[in-house]
């Protein structure tokens, strides 16, 4: 049995004590569960005497204090109150004082109040409108993962030429209204043996988009080098060398098959770049940085620091020289310095990655534009994680208890932000955040958007399965959003597929946060179980077939996934039942679509043509099912066994496929006349 005032004192900082994985059970946290995530608050709970102290404490500061740290005013609602006689001002993002509450800008303000009593108290006032905006009508896009779609003009993955390509061609030409991408995030970079230093060991970038150094700063091994103005002047014999390499890695993925070798692609663009930086910029595109730096501030100089230290030191902030270690020590002021080069060179990406980022948006012509994926979390050794690590846990790893699809649960290796460290900021981080991807997106696709709500931590050193639930506030992480999309004028998607706790899918829809519906998992599950009817589909979502996690549509209809699986030592029973099983879905669901027929092609269309009659907002088309192909872009539960995130988009037989062939394909224009509506 736990000791109740352990739990108490755990809840008192939102901790749950127990969870329900499923109606009828409830589950225990253990007590060094909650004993590590409290000595993560910074509480000592290791005695009986400490965790009596610890809640003594904690239920003084909470009985004493005036106001909660943040305070949410949604529109159209009454005003916060406040004990009569109370004297109440707030100062405004703009700086204007007033007194009182009344009418108020959106925005977050600091509150004041001081009691009758003599006692008084600050806080963050959001000020925020009531919804997010919606999709101004329904429309269908592409959904993608970009590295995967190459061109004849990129060098070795897809890059944001190829998105411009891919959002002029399928909005001008097809009629969709966004395309939806994996996170552009700046990856944790590979780095070499650092000589003289062995405790730095090299080791290759982690392909991941759902791991990154750092979620603020987009990664510049997306840049389409050539389309940078300074590009055009670097040394002609330079200038030939690396787009003929360039070609070759293209070549090496598309005409030979090879897998997509991101630390190769970036080799060859940081030369580029290098030469690129070494040149002068104009007066009006010195500016133009100039005014990217004053705007990007302390956040760019610390992302550059970080990544000019790791170039020194290695990519993991944790093995770093100690003094280094501290973002705001005058060792790191003085390494700064030193290497101001390096961290220009590092603010120029940023720039140029940003601008042509800005001009996809800008230019897409759609309804939404480009839907770009917010990751859970950051890596531990990258960049957020040492320049605000003030705001993340420290020991803890975001991660899900055991469920029906994980009896083992999972660490996903990212920590949690502290949610009384960012009540504290006025969720400042979450904040810049926030307005940084908005500044080119048309859309955001929240990936794990419960973690709004609460997120499952576990302590170091502890299995997946003992760890605890953190709840975080969610009106005012909501608050937030709304604010920054609402200024933005952009829509918001939240992945919210699996196990979602009572409550949180209407509180989203409340505030306008579409949701994510995906065809096989559409059941009736409290009920018979059966397909959900397509009238009978939530219409404040983005439905799609599959996601970058799941089969392609292909792989699922002719059950080359349980194939797949088998091969890989992942199927939970025998290979026959698997097949057995998976046959028998596949067969309830073309029931259903009403496609009887054995022709593949014909099948995906019947896919598609039922997500269209659903009253689903967006409607997504996952670019690989439009040729056929049958390999997920990621496959959960493996590391090396599988090339997760390294596959060009190929077609049936596996043969690799570039944007032009795309362009050309008549499968893909068929399966577009069904999403269009007129298939």
């Amino acid at each position: 049995m736990v000791d109740e005032e352990l739990v108490r004192l755990a809840e008192l900082y939102g901790v749950a004590g127990a969870f329900s994985p499923g109606a009828g059970r409830v589950v225990e946290a253990s007590e060094e569960a909650l004993r590590g995530v409290l000595r993560a608050f910074g509480v000592e709970a290791g005695s009986a005497e400490a965790v009596r102290g610890a809640l003594a404490e904690r239920q003084r500061v909470l009985r004493e204090r005036v106001l909660a740290p943040v305070v949410v005013w949604w529109e159209g609602q009454a005003a916060p109150a406040f004990p009569e006689g109370a004297e109440v001002r707030v100062v405004t993002e703009e700086g204007e004082v007033r007194e009182g509450v009344g009418e108020l800008p959106f925005g977050v303000h600091r509150l004041s109040v001081v009691l009758p009593d003599g006692r008084a108290g600050d806080a963050h006032l959001v000020v925020a409108p009531r919804r997010l905006p919606t999709p101004v009508s329904r429309s269908y896009g592409m959904v993608v993962q970009l590295y995967s779609l190459l061109s004849r003009r990129s060098w070795g993955m897809g890059d944001l030429g190829d998105l411009r390509e891919l959002v002029e061609w399928s909005g001008r030409g097809l009629g969709a209204g966004f395309v939806q991408v994996n996170p552009l995030h700046a990856a944790v970079p590979g780095v070499p043996e650092v000589a003289g230093v062995p405790e730095v060991a090299g080791a290759p970038t982690d392909p991941s988009p759902y791991r990154p150094s750092s979620r603020r700063f987009p990664d510049p091994v997306y840049l389409r080098v050539e389309e940078i103005p300074e590009f055009a002047y670097v040394d002609g014999a330079l200038f030939q060398s690396l787009r003929e390499r360039g070609g070759r890695l293209r070549e090496g993925v598309l005409e030979k098959g090879e897998l997509i070798d991101r630390d190769a692609v970036w080799a060859l663009k940081r030369e580029a770049l290098e030469a690129v930086v070494a040149l002068p910029l104009g007066p009006g595109r010195r500016a133009a940085y100039c005014d990217f730096l004053a705007e990007q501030g302390e956040a760019l100089e610390d992302h550059a620091t970080w990544c000019a230290l790791a170039e020194v030191h290695g990519a993991d902030w944790t093995r770093w020289p100690r003094a280094l270690r501290d973002p705001r020590s005058e060792e790191t002021a003085r390494a700064r310095r030193e290497l101001m080069d390096r961290v220009d060179f590092h603010s120029r990406l940023a720039w140029y990655t940003h601008s042509q980022l800005t001009s996809v948006q800008r230019e897409s012509g759609m309804s939404l534009g480009v839907v770009h994926d917010l990751a859970v979390g950051v890596h531990p050794g990258g960049a957020d994680a040492w320049a605000q690590q003030d705001f993340f846990a420290q020991g803890m790893s975001v991660g899900a208890p055991p469920d029906a699809f994980n009896s083992l649960g999972q660490n996903w290796g990212l920590p949690p932000w502290r949610p009384d460290r960012l009540a504290e900021s006025g969720y400042r981080p979450f904040r810049e955040l926030l307005r940084a991807l908005f500044r080119y997106a048309g859309a955001l696709r929240i990936d794990h958007v419960m973690g709004l709500f609460r997120l499952w931590w576990v302590p170091e050193g502890r299995s997946p399965a003992d760890g605890a639930y953190v709840r975080y506030d969610a009106e005012a992480m909501l608050a937030v959003l709304v604010l920054e999309a609402a200024r933005a004028g952009a829509v918001v998607i939240g992945e919210d597929l699996g196990t979602v706790e009572p409550g949180v899918r209407e509180t989203l829809r409340e505030r306008g946060v579409l949701g994510t519906s995906v065809l096989w998992f559409e059941r009736d599950w409290d009920g018979d179980g059966r397909p959900v009817p397509a009238e009978l589909w939530r219409p404040d979502c983005l439905a799609t077939a599959t996601t970058h996690d799941l089969p392609p549509t292909a792989a699922r209809l002719s059950g080359a996934h349980v194939e797949l699986m088998d091969r890989l030592g992942l199927l939970s029973g025998p290979l026959e039942r698997e097949r057995a099983s998976a046959a028998a879905d596949v067969r309830e669901w073309l029931g259903v679509l009403g496609d009887s027929s054995a022709d593949e092609e014909s099948q995906v269309r019947a896919v598609y043509r039922y997500l269209t009659r659903t009253p689903a907002s967006l409607v997504g088309l996952w670019l690989p099912d439009a040729i056929g192909d049958r390999r997920p872009q990621n496959l959960p539960g493996t590391w090396d066994q599988y090339p997760n995130w390294r596959l060009p988009i190929a077609d049936a037989q596996g043969r690799p496929v570039g944007l032009e062939e795309l362009a050309a394909s008549p499968r893909l224009r068929a399966l577009v006349e069904v999403v269009r509506g007129v298939g």
